[in-house]
């Protein structure tokens, strides 16, 4: 199965930092209230595999893990539940243990180096980070150009804002984003808010045009 096929109509992942175990259920409470069943759970803090095996053991949350560097993450990763993983750079390691383990895989890229390493790899679908800082929609729409066969996941720096407008590119397939599981939000149980923030999301993508992901491999 590829990453495309996992988010199905979701056309945004939720990038989820979260170290207290005690609040997945209440986050997994919100995403799924509010239309977002989907969670990028970063690999950033001691108790982040805790967070995903809790979020991936609810059964109505698409849960991977993000910032996975090395391949003895992945393991810790699809052990703990999750169904995709994400990854801020090219690691051949990281890529070969999660096919290893039947598990799709977006590596982040900025450069066309970086895409043509994936493509060695045999992926089709790459994220490109961190999106804002690397030229945004500029870099993006020139990567796309150089490599029409590739679909991206935007991420970094991106806001309820801009979102509409990388949704709009062809070449995108989702964009991974914070805004609606802000720091200050999970760290003050304000579940509500979160709710919210993922109705407004669904809202707001639900007519964004979607590339055509068809042969697009994760």
């Amino acid at each position: 199965m590829t990453f495309a096929d996992l988010l199905g109509s979701h056309r945004v992942v939720p990038v989820v930092v979260l170290d207290e175990v005690e609040g997945a259920d209440g986050l997994g409470r919100a995403l799924v209230t509010g239309g977002l069943p989907v969670a990028e759970v970063t690999l950033r803090s001691p108790g982040a595999s805790a967070v995903l095996e809790a979020l991936a053991a609810r059964g109505d949350v698409l849960v991977g893990a993000g910032t996975v560097v090395s391949a003895e993450q992945v393991d810790v990763a699809v052990d703990a539940g999750a169904r995709f993983v994400v990854s801020p750079g090219v690691s051949a390691s990281v890529v070969r243990r999660c096919q290893d383990r039947d598990v799709p895989v977006v590596p982040g890229v900025s450069t066309a180096t970086e895409v043509i390493a994936a493509l060695d790899l045999g992926l089709s679908t790459v994220k490109l980070f961190p999106a804002e800082a690397c030229g945004g929609l500029r870099t993006l729409a020139a990567l796309a150009a150089a490599f029409p066969q590739v679909r991206f996941l935007p991420t970094g720096g991106i806001t309820a804002a801009l979102a509409p407008s990388y949704l709009a590119h062809p070449a995108v397939a989702a964009v991974g984003g914070s805004w609606m599981v802000a720091a200050d939000l999970l760290r003050d149980r304000r579940w509500g808010e979160v709710a919210d923030l993922c109705a407004e999301v669904v809202a707001s993508t639900v007519a964004a045009p979607r590339g055509d992901l068809a042969g697009a491999s994760a």
